[in-house]
């Protein structure tokens, strides 16, 4: 047995605490009771005849101390005369049979001389049925013997023997009880003889015996016994009018008196010695019982008692202890200082607790609760110690368990934000003593987002898990890759040489990243943004490390994605800018700061305007006016495009039913981010603004662009297919600049398109694509395709004439830009040359 250094002492008495507590409590008040008992002499032997217990009321009825009886042979102790034989035959039947010797008077001669009779019961205490120790409790009644003696000498004198007696005494005529003395009256509780005379021993005793056995058929077994035999002795339970029982030892003698035979009860309360009794039985159960293990030691650190509970948890036999000192049961875990500290918490709190390190006997290794408690006599001073060692193997198990799932995502089984910031700290405290650096990589999976609306949660989930593997795999053990939720993880690099070691560790993350995943029967192509934060150049504590990777890996995101970016001051002044936008944006619209512009869309045969477009302007209190390219994409991304959104379909159609009551009927063409169109409530959007202004559905024209519209969802089309349905215009917007099919766009019941000004902007001066051809001289396929899909097409960002006979010649339909009109709040919708 070996423990750790985990321990504790309870102070001022024992107070049991942790496993075995029940247990512990039980044995603690058993032996206490058998110390202070202070009528009933309890002692233990071994099957050789040795004490191993002795309690305090055995030193005053056989004179002699527990420091000279235990270890001593019983019968070196005292002479039971000329009945020594029967003695030793008696111990031997209960020691063969397992079985407890009838209680009968014994006879015995002390060391010092003196003579006693003493009422005793011996029995054994079992384990698997096997005898292992012989307990016995024992009376001294030598002056109820006395007594007796008295009353069948007496003769002539035994009236006053009669009312003198310390025991109770009743006599009785066939069944019925004559006459009671003063020490019977108070054993019944009776005020004077008028209330037991004319009654039977049966109206004081319950109907059934502890036995099992009725009151009435026992009462008439013992009457008949004493009857023949003369007189017999017998434990009988009492039970009074008060509800109150007690047990009496009851001797029933037939007695000539004055010439008329009776009979004659003496009586003794026995009900403490029953209830140390059951105490014992009690104990004695809960000690072989009790799954945990207990060992009862003397005042010499010796084992005199184990249960088989020991001997499960350690591989040891009883009978390999018995006897022994306890530090002979250390496995050589601990150093012997350790133990004999504990025996000095004992010494002074009389209890130690702790977590123990078991070496069975087979070499196994187990955690163990122990506890140790000194046990003290009526003198206060130590008899006996006990201790119980609880097997906290399974407790341990859990607890570690517990620790895990709360230290580790559950997902990826990669340490979660708690573990990760504890890691990072001792990282930085490393790195400051040893003047070394850690850099924080923050990484951001590209557009992961698209993976689970796409393929579902259960694929995405599958792609986290194994890109949470490729990330171990790319850095060190004394590293750490943690998930902070999401797409996001968080990698610190502890003790690097500097940012090349940082960098080629990024790269080589995107590279692993970077190979395609196959899940649930799909191939899946990814790839990673990453910022990179060096300690201790970019920050010398955790939450400065962690903002300036987060700024880094923003900066990476927005420089096109797919890449890895070291923080420096110019990235965290533009975060600091965003984060300024996001939060004036969030008042922009209550402070009335946003207003509209309208660009005209002209006819080219005509001339004619036919239509506007609204563009929505921030006049800024502090930084002037802000087009939507300073604006837009924050807005998108802190979830305000929605509202704005909203605020811009009500201010057009509000406008364009207003032009229309001027006589100026023109098509509004209002423009939906990604955001506002994948909303669920669109469409209810688009019906408040119409209702409000009582425009007509066809002057309303809404701009989606082409990456959009690909996404070609179910809830998508469902929008698009309810929002023609109303008769509101739909145009695709920059067309051309994203991967539309013509066989998908046929899914849709669009009215017209636009051509993105970049291929507008190199009609004068042709400039030659990545794959060779001409931007310009794609117009005619746009215009081509339009047409097959029998819709209007409108080309933007026209300023020049070429330009303009251009497109003329390719049968574009409508054009808007500065050739014909700069945007403002009032435009000139009349026609042009």
């Amino acid at each position: 047995m070996t423990v750790s250094a985990d321990t504790t002492a309870q102070e001022g008495g024992f107070e049991p605490e942790g496993p075995g507590r029940e247990a512990l409590d039980v044995l603690y008040r058993f032996v206490a009771a058998l110390e202070l008992a202070p009528t009933v002499a309890v002692h233990s032997i071994d099957r050789n005849g040795i004490v191993r217990y002795w309690n305090h009321t055995c030193a005053d009825v056989f004179g002699i101390s527990a420091a000279e009886a235990v270890g001593k042979p019983l019968t070196s102790l005292a002479s039971h005369l000329d009945r020594e034989a029967d003695f030793l035959s008696t111990l031997d039947t209960v020691w063969r049979t397992g079985r407890s010797a009838p209680p009968r008077d014994w006879h015995i001669r002390r060391l010092d001389g003196a003579e006693r009779w003493l009422y005793s019961t011996h029995f054994p205490v079992l384990r698997d049925g096997v005898p292992q120790q012989l307990f016995c409790m024992e009376v001294d009644i030598s002056k109820r013997k006395v007594d007796e003696a008295e009353l069948l000498a007496a003769g002539a004198n035994f009236r006053q023997l009669f009312q003198r007696s310390t025991d109770a005494i009743v006599l009785i005529e066939g069944n019925r009880i004559m006459d009671a003395n003063p020490a019977a009256l108070a054993l019944f509780r009776c005020a004077g003889k008028q209330d037991i005379a004319g009654k039977t021993l049966l109206d004081f005793s319950p109907e059934v015996q502890a036995t099992g056995e009725t009151s009435t058929v026992a009462d008439a077994a013992v009457t008949a016994r004493a009857f023949i035999d003369g007189n017999y002795r017998y434990e009988w339970e009492f039970a009074l009018a008060d509800g109150t029982h007690f047990w009496a030892e009851v001797l029933l003698t037939s007695v000539t008196l004055d010439h008329e035979f009776l009979s004659y009860a003496v009586l003794r309360d026995i009900s403490p010695r029953k209830a140390a009794e059951h105490a014992l039985a009690m104990a004695a159960r809960v000690f072989e019982n009790s799954r945990d293990a207990i060992l009862i030691i003397d005042r010499q650190y010796r084992v005199i008692a184990v249960n088989q509970a020991f001997t499960a948890l350690t591989g040891i036999e009883a009978g390999d202890v018995m006897g022994e000192q306890v530090p002979g049961l250390h496995s050589g875990t601990h150093e012997p200082l350790f133990y004999q500290q504990i025996w000095d918490v004992v010494a002074v709190h009389d209890h130690w607790e702790g977590e123990v390190c078991c070496v069975r006997r087979d070499g196994e290794e187990r955690p163990v609760w122990v506890a140790v408690t000194a046990i003290r006599d009526s003198a206060e001073q130590v008899s006996n110690y006990m201790a119980i060692m609880t097997d906290i193997t399974e407790r341990k198990r859990a607890e570690e368990q517990t620790r895990h799932l709360a230290e580790h995502d559950f997902l990826t089984d990669l340490p979660n934000r708690v573990l990760f910031l504890d890691r990072l700290h001792q990282a930085l405290v490393s790195a400051r003593r040893q003047h070394s650096k850690v850099a924080v990589m923050f990484l951001d999976l590209d557009r992961f987002k698209g993976i689970n609306d796409s393929f579902g949660h259960h694929v995405g989930d599958a792609v986290l898990k194994e890109v949470a593997t490729r990330l171990t795999g790319c850095v060190r053990g004394v590293d750490t890759v943690s998930r902070q939720g999401g797409d996001e993880f968080v990698v610190i690099l502890a003790d690097i040489g500097g940012v090349d070691q940082a960098a080629h560790v990024a790269s080589s993350v995107m590279h692993a990243v970077a190979q395609p995943v196959r899940s649930n029967g799909h191939t899946i192509s990814l790839s990673v943004s990453i910022g990179i934060a060096l300690c201790p150049d970019d920050g010398l504590d955790v939450d400065t490390l962690l903002r300036h990777a987060d700024v880094a890996m923003y900066h990476a995101k927005q420089n096109g994605r797919n890449a890895f970016s070291f923080f420096n001051a110019d990235m965290n002044a533009h975060v600091i800018e965003r984060v300024q936008i996001e939060n004036e944006l969030r008042h922009a619209l209550s402070n009335h700061e946003f207003f509209l512009e309208y660009q005209p869309e002209i006819n080219i045969a005509s001339g004619r305007t036919t239509g506007v477009e609204a563009l929505l302007r921030w006049r800024h209190p502090q930084r002037g006016l802000l087009m939507p390219h300073q604006f837009i994409a924050v807005a998108e991304e802190c979830g305000l495009m929605v509202p704005i959104g909203e605020w811009v379909l009500c201010q057009a159609c509000s406008k364009a039913r207003a032009w229309r009551d001027e006589g100026s009927p023109v098509v509004v063409a209002v423009n939906l981010s990604g955001a506002q169109f994948l909303h669920g409530g669109l469409v209810h959007s688009v019906d408040e603004a119409l209702r409000q202004s009582g425009l007509a559905p066809a002057f309303l024209d809404l701009e989606i662009t082409e990456s959009v519209i690909m996404r070609g969802d179910e809830a998508g089309m469902a929008t698009v297919a309810a929002l023609r349905a109303r008769g509101v215009q739909l145009t695709i917007d920059d067309f051309g600049t994203g991967y539309s099919s013509l066989s998908f766009l046929r899914r849709y019941p669009l009215t017209k398109l636009k051509i993105d000004r970049s291929f507008v902007d190199e009609i004068a001066e042709p400039a030659p694509r990545a794959d060779g051809a001409a931007s310009a001289s794609l117009i005619p396929a746009i215009i081509a395709v339009a047409r097959s899909l029998q819709l209007r097409v409108t080309a933007e960002g026209v300023e020049t004439a070429e330009q303009l006979q251009f497109l003329a010649r390719h049968g574009c339909d409508d054009y808007q830009g500065y050739y014909a009109s700069m945007a403002s709040a009032d435009p000139d919708l009349k026609p042009r040359a």
